[in-house]
């Protein structure tokens, strides 16, 4: 984790090493059991993994500003958009991230890159319509403990595990396709079928516990860093209901990052269960309770 003066969260950083090492070994053991099964193409399928896990790593800011139609902007600008950034950083103690806006009217804020040094933390046009002062300072609060915590590369990774591991899978039946009648090859292209599901599976419900966990860890990073929880607490009840408001078709353009956001463009079906993020009531809950905290006598 990220040194910075917000607060540390052990059970966030054992959750990311835990989701990094499964997915990893079932990463790895998926790229080996290609290469057996194509023997001709081991070594361009392995060159392959590493090239996608390498582009995923660096690219991963850009395809987040894309995905949102989101440009970086300048302090000349957005002053008032930098200034509170500014604010925030030095009261962390962090390096200042880029700064971008995404001209969506859906109000939401996300935060993205490969390391603290190459961060970008960005919101809509629309929030900057809804939110007033303390409200969107609170929400950039919480946008960058995503940073200091790098947690944001994490969700990166694994949410491109099970893709990367499907295209591996499908370019190694295309590229096998001349032996895989065989009986000897039949099998392992089975397994190696078999175990892109698995990945993809694995990666998917990791990054759905993960995410939630994230939120959490975020809402309250962001609420000690400010000492504002009531303000959060307000700007995710205007966010949500905003959200909630908007046309389905309008939200769709910024699904694409919806995992990255405060609030989620789209509910999670089954129950919550494959939700990326907590339910409002327990996000209010809780720092309804750091508010309690904040507010009790000193001593």
């Amino acid at each position: 984790m990220a040194t910075s003066r917000f607060v540390r969260d052990t059970g966030l950083t054992a959750r990311m090493v835990l989701t990094m090492f499964l997915l990893g070994g079932l990463f790895v053991a998926l790229v080996v059991v290609l290469m057996l099964a194509f023997r001709g193409y081991s070594v361009l399928i392995a060159a392959i993994a590493i090239g996608i896990a390498f582009y995923q790593w660096w690219s991963s800011d850009t395809v987040a500003m894309r995905a949102m139609r989101a440009r970086e902007v300048t302090r000349e600008e957005a002053p008032e958009l930098h200034g509170v950034v500014d604010r925030l950083c030095a009261l962390a103690d962090m390096p200042k991230p880029r700064v971008g806006v995404a001209d969506l009217a859906v109000p939401n804020a996300f935060a993205t890159g490969r390391s603290p040094e190459r961060s970008v933390v960005c919101v809509t046009t629309g929030i900057l319509q809804v939110l007033d002062a303390r409200e969107l300072e609170a929400v950039l609060a919480h946008e960058l403990s995503h940073v200091a915590h790098r947690d944001v590369l994490v969700m990166t990774v694994a949410s491109s595990a099970g893709i990367t591991a499907g295209l591996l899978t499908r370019f190694g039946q295309l590229g096998g396709m001349g032996r895989s009648r065989s009986a000897g090859a039949l099998p392992l292209l089975l397994v190696a079928v078999l175990g892109s599901l698995v990945v993809y599976a694995v990666s998917f419900l990791l990054l759905r516990l993960l995410s939630r966990y994230r939120e959490l860890s975020a809402d309250r990073a962001g609420a000690y860093l400010t000492l504002e929880p009531a303000a959060l607490a307000s700007a995710l009840q205007r966010i949500s209901g905003e959200v909630s408001a908007t046309p389905r078709r309008d939200l769709r353009a910024a699904s694409a990052a919806s995992a990255l956001c405060i609030v989620p463009a789209l509910s999670g079906g089954v129950g919550g269960l494959l939700a990326t993020h907590p339910p409002l009531r327990r996000r209010l809950e809780q720092l309804a309770r750091i508010q309690t905290e904040l507010s009790r006598p000193a001593g």
